[in-house]
C-alpha cells in the first residue's frame, strides 16, 4: 500500500508522506503522530475499529436492572418487559466510550478522508447463542472462500485459519467483558456511529468500483459487491462478508 500510494501520488505530483502504525488501536494516541497543521490527512482502517467496542457488560447489566428496578415501583409486569427490551435496544445503538473517544479526537484533525474496512457481521450481542449462531454462517463462508481463493499457498492458508480465524472465533465464542476484542458489527451500525460522530460518507467513484469488481474477480469468481447507502458490501456467493465505506468530517 505504502509503495502503491507514493507512486500515485509521484504522478499525480502531490507531496505525500506515508506514516506506518505500530500499535493496537487500544493503545494508539492520536496527539503523538506529529500530524501538521493544514496538512490533508486520510486515515485507513482496516478491520480494527471494532476492538473499541469492547465494554464490561457486567456494568452494563448492572445499570439495566437498577432502571427496571426503579420502573417497577411505578409500572406494571408488562410494561416493564417492554422498557427493559427497548433500553437493550437503546445501547446496543450507542458506540463505546472508547469509540467514543477516538472518534472525538480523530474529528479534532479535520481529515479529508477515512476509510473503514470492517467484517459485515453482528457478533457483539450479549448472548453467547447469538453470537455462536452468526458466526456459524460467517465462517463458514470466510473458510470456503479461502478454500477457493488462486493466489494462497497450502501454508499460508494453514496460518490463516489457524492463526487469524481460529482466534477470532475462540475470542467470540469464549471471551466477554473488556477481553472480548472481536465485536463486529453490521454497516449500518458504523453508518450510524460514525455520522452521530460528525462525519459524512463520500461515495465510490465509477472507477473505484470497476479496480473493485477487477481485483474480486482476480482471487475468485465467487466474489461480488453490491453498492449500499453509499458503501461496498463484498459478498462470498450470498453471504456478505465485508463492508468497506469512505468517510470525511463535515
Amino acid at each position: 500500500m505504502d509503495l502503491q500510494l507514493k507512486e500515485e501520488a509521484d504522478r499525480l505530483s502531490i507531496p505525500f508522506r506515508f506514516n506506518p502504525i505500530v500499535s493496537t488501536i487500544e493503545n494508539l494516541d492520536i496527539e503523538s503522530l506529529g500530524i501538521k497543521t493544514g496538512e490533508a490527512l486520510a486515515v485507513i482502517s482496516v478491520l480494527q475499529l471494532h476492538s473499541l467496542l469492547a465494554i464490561d457488560e457486567e456494568v452494563v447489566r448492572r445499570n439495566q436492572q437498577s432502571l427496571q428496578q426503579f420502573l417497577e415501583t411505578d409500572l406494571n409486569h408488562l410494561y416493564i418487559a417492554s422498557a427493559s427490551s427497548s433500553t437493550s435496544s437503546e445501547l446496543s445503538l450507542s458506540a463505546s466510550p472508547k469509540m467514543e473517544s477516538f472518534l472525538s479526537s480523530l474529528r479534532r484533525f479535520s481529515p479529508k478522508l477515512m476509510v473503514i474496512t470492517e467484517q459485515e457481521a453482528n457478533h457483539n450481542g450479549f448472548t453467547l447463542i447469538e453470537r455462536v449462531h452468526n458466526a456459524m454462517k460467517f465462517y463458514a463462508a470466510l473458510f470456503d472462500c479461502l478454500d477457493s481463493t488462486k493466489t494462497i499457498a497450502p501454508i499460508e492458508q494453514q496460518k490463516v485459519e489457524k492463526m487469524l480465524f481460529g482466534e477470532e472465533i475462540k475470542n467470540i465464542v469464549a471471551c466477554d467483558g473488556a477481553e472480548r476484542k472481536e465485536r463486529h458489527e453490521k454497516l449500518e451500525k458504523w453508518i450510524l456511529w460514525l455520522e452521530l460522530a460528525g462525519f459524512s460518507r463520500v461515495p465510490f467513484s465509477y472507477y473505484g468500483r470497476v479496480d473493485a469488481s477487477t481485483m474480486l474477480q482476480y482471487y475468485s469468481d465467487g466474489y461480488s459487491f453490491t453498492e449500499e447507502n453509499g458503501c461496498l458490501v463484498i459478498y462470498w456467493h450470498e453471504i456478505p462478508l465485508f463492508s468497506v465505506s469512505a468517510w470525511s468530517f463535515r
